[in-house]
C-alpha cells in the first residue's frame, strides 16, 4: 500500500509573509545546492490559468549526482540521476509532482500543501477523500528541535532556538510549546504520497523517500525562519525578479563548475 503522510509545520509568521519567505528560501536553496554540474535547472517559471486554477507554474530538473541516497545509486545509471519537478503554486494551495524519466510511471512523489493561519489543528486541511484519510499518517515537525536533525547537518546560523530577528523581534523559539503561543502564526499542511515500484526494494524505498521528505521540510523551514531579516519586507515583484536572476545564475554556475571539474579531472 502506498504511504500517505501529512506533515504539519507551524511557523512564526503570517500566511502572507510565508508566501514571500518560501519563494526566497527556494531561490536561496537552489543556489546553495547547485555546482559541479549538479543542482537545479529551471526550465519554466510562468503564470498559469487552467483547470488547476490560477498561480505560478514551474518546471525544474534536479541533477542529483552524489545527492541521491546510497541505496538507490546502484539501481539507476549515472546519466539518469535526474528528477523532474512540476509545481503549481496557486497559493495558499500548492501541488508538486516529482518523477524520474528513467523509472517513468514507477516513481512518483506528489506533495499537496495548504497554508492556513492556525496552529496545526485543522483536521483535514487538504480535504482528502475518506480513502486517503484512512491511509494518512500525521506527523508534526518542530522546526526549533535540533535533535530532529543530524549533528552533521546542524548549523548554528540556522537554529531557530537561538535566532532572533532584528527587524521583527521574533525568536528565539526556545520554549517548549512555542508554537502554541507565538504570534504571528501559520501552519503548512503537506500531504506526501510516495510511489516507488521496483521489485525487491519498494518496501524499503517508499519509507526512505518519506524520511527524506521530512528531513527536507525540517531543514528548509529552519533556514526559512532564520532568514527572516533577509526576506521580511520583500514584495512578490521583488521575488519574481530574484527568481529570474537566480535561474540565470544557476545555468552559469552549473556550466562553469562542471567545466572546471572536467579540466582538473
Amino acid at each position: 500500500m502506498t504511504i500517505v503522510k501529512e506533515y504539519r509545520i507551524t511557523n512564526n509568521c503570517t500566511v502572507d509573509e510565508y508566501r514571500i519567505a518560501q519563494l526566497y528560501a527556494v531561490a536561496k536553496m537552489s543556489m546553495n545546492e547547485t555546482g559541479g554540474g549538479e543542482g537545479v535547472e529551471v526550465l519554466k517559471n510562468e503564470p498559469y490559468d487552467n483547470e488547476m486554477g490560477k498561480g505560478q507554474y514551474t518546471y525544474k530538473i534536479y541533477h542529483l549526482g552524489s545527492r541521491l541516497p546510497a541505496i538507490l545509486r546502484p539501481l539507476i545509471p549515472k546519466d539518469m540521476l535526474i528528477l523532474h519537478e512540476e509545481a503549481w503554486n496557486g497559493y495558499p494551495h500548492c501541488k508538486t509532482v516529482v518523477t524520474n524519466p528513467y523509472m517513468k510511471e514507477n516513481m512518483r512523489v506528489v506533495t499537496e500543501t495548504m497554508h492556513l493561519p492556525d496552529r496545526g489543528e485543522t483536521a483535514n486541511a487538504l480535504k482528502l477523500s475518506p480513502e486517503l484519510l484512512a491511509q494518512r499518517q500525521v506527523e508534526y515537525i518542530d522546526v526549533a528541535d535540533s535533535s530532529a536533525i543530524s549533528k552533521k547537518a546542524y548549523k548554528e546560523a540556522e537554529d531557530p532556538s537561538i535566532y532572533k530577528s532584528e527587524k521583527t523581534s521574533r525568536g528565539p523559539l526556545d520554549k517548549p510549546g512555542w508554537e502554541k503561543e507565538c504570534e504571528p502564526v501559520m501552519t503548512c499542511y503537506k500531504v506526501v504520497t510516495a510511489e516507488f515500484k521496483w521489485w525487491g526494494i519498494t518496501s524499503t524505498a517508499e519509507p526512505l523517500i518519506q524520511s527524506n521528505m521530512k528531513n527536507v521540510f525540517t531543514m528548509f523551514h529552519r533556514q526559512l525562519f532564520c532568514d527572516t531579516d533577509e526576506w521580511f519586507g520583500m514584495t512578490i515583484e521583488d521575488l519574481r525578479a530574484l527568481e529570474e536572476e537566480t535561474a540565470k545564475k544557476l545555468v552559469e554556475k552549473r556550466q562553469q563548475e562542471a567545466t572546471t571539474r572536467t579540466d582538473f579531472s
